[in-house]
């Protein structure tokens, strides 16, 4: 086993170079978040603050901002692992790889490694550049991090393993993208990220509750915007523990999924 964790961990340092090098992985997954959040920022700039209540209101950097960190996590997770390792199986690197005395592990390692290390850079920067380029006001009580860090943990540990689960769906690498990212768009659109989530149909809000971002992206406004905005959530309030088991019964989900669907080989080989 700790052989295995030594592959893995200079199968993060491979991987890490490997997503770097592909522009259009950095600015789909990596930026992303980064560009949403200054053109929602830039285009309703001079526009009224939203209310959520008397005298507490935010701009419309800080209430896009919960949503998009939720969304980077959904991005470096399960978009940017579903159509890596669907390539990889396309083009035959896992078939080569299943050749080799690489352990499953040590590849699982070095992508979730890679997946874990991106996204805290990623939001790293997307948090400075809202506080610093456009004035957020960051949580200042140090108590706000805690539950912020264990929303984003439980939020990468599930995208990851959905992402490796989600590979198996597209049948060609070259159709991975076509297969995967409208989902997540989808998804997107319907968990609160870009529209207010309460002004969604009731029936998509219950569709969109089933799916972790929704739950991800709701934890996150707990974090970062004032406790008064809690009214504007189904039910009044943030739901914490609730979406912390949606979270965790999709993390098992998608553990077994990766069991039943992952081989080194194509399905059709």
């Amino acid at each position: 086993m700790n052989t295995a964790a030594t592959i893995g961990a200079h199968r993060i340092t491979y991987e890490l170079r490997s997503y770097f090098r592909a522009p259009d992985a950095v600015f789909f997954t990596f930026l992303f978040p980064i560009v949403m959040l200054a053109l929602f920022s830039v285009a309703f700039s001079s526009a009224e603050d939203i209310h959520a209540g008397p005298n507490v209101s935010v701009d419309y950097a800080t209430y896009y901002l919960p949503g998009l960190v939720a969304t980077g996590i959904l991005l470096s997770g399960t978009q940017s692992l579903g159509v890596d390792i669907a390539g990889e199986r396309s083009d035959g690197t896992l078939k080569r790889l299943g050749g080799t005395p690489l352990p499953v592990v040590s590849y699982f390692i070095g992508k979730i490694g890679m997946v874990l290390v991106t996204t805290v850079v990623q939001t790293a920067l997307l948090l400075t550049i809202a506080s610093v380029v456009f004035s957020v006001d960051l949580p200042s009580d140090g108590g706000a991090w805690a539950p912020f860090a264990g929303i984003m943990l439980l939020g990468v540990a599930t995208s990851c393993v959905l992402g490796i689960a989600i590979s198996a769906l597209p049948r060609e690498g070259r159709r991975a993208t076509a297969t995967i990212v409208p989902i997540v768009l989808v998804l997107q659109f319907i968990s609160g990220v870009y529209l207010p989530f309460t002004q969604l149909p009731d029936w998509l809000q219950n569709v969109a509750s089933v799916f972790p971002l929704r739950w991800i992206a709701s934890g996150m406004r707990s974090v970062f915007l004032p406790d008064a905005f809690a009214s504007a959530e189904p039910g009044g309030a943030w739901h914490l523990g609730l979406g912390t088991l949606v979270l965790a019964a999709w993390l098992v989900v998608g553990a077994v999924a990766c069991l039943l669907t992952f081989r080194w080989n194509r399905k059709d080989a």
